[in-house]
């Protein structure tokens, strides 16, 4: 498995020129480290804010599980998409209220065909809230399926 969390993965992470506004770096409750995050205050409503993680060397024709935890905090806060490079047009995850203010997991299944996926995009969604925030941490990358709960 690769560790592609912020504080101390391995993976390249790279903030979107094209969009509204950049996520940044949150510190975490307990002191071991930081999540990324994007504050509800940020940009105007429906702005966008996209973080792309770079993937290289992936087999072809091969699977992986894409494990994260992630953070709708507030009310009205705004929507978390993830979307694969080569399925550009449709997120293969999306997000836009949480039950509560927990972290929870996100798993989303790549599969390698002729045509390998280079990058995963997490966007975020500005909404109408003023408080709270959307955060992604603990980004890791399994080879193979993703594994049922």
């Amino acid at each position: 498995s690769v560790d592609c969390s912020f504080s101390r993965g391995v993976c390249d992470w790279k903030q979107d020129a094209d969009d509204d506004f950049d996520w940044n770096p949150a510190d975490r409750d307990r002191g071991d480290g930081y999540y990324m995050a994007v504050p509800a205050f940020v940009g105007h409503k429906n702005d966008m804010g996209r973080l792309k993680l770079l993937l290289t060397n992936l087999k072809p024709k091969s699977s992986y599980c894409l494990i994260f935890s992630y953070r709708l905090a507030g009310e009205r806060v705004g929507k978390l998409r993830v979307f694969l490079a080569n399925k550009k047009t449709a997120p293969v995850w999306e997000q836009n209220k949480g039950k509560d203010e927990r972290w929870r997991t996100g798993k989303i299944e790549i599969f390698q065909g002729a045509e390998t996926t280079n990058s995963v995009t997490f966007e975020s969604e500005r909404g109408k809230g003023k408080t709270g925030e959307i955060g992604v941490d603990n980004v890791t990358l399994i080879s193979g399926l993703c594994a049922e709960d």
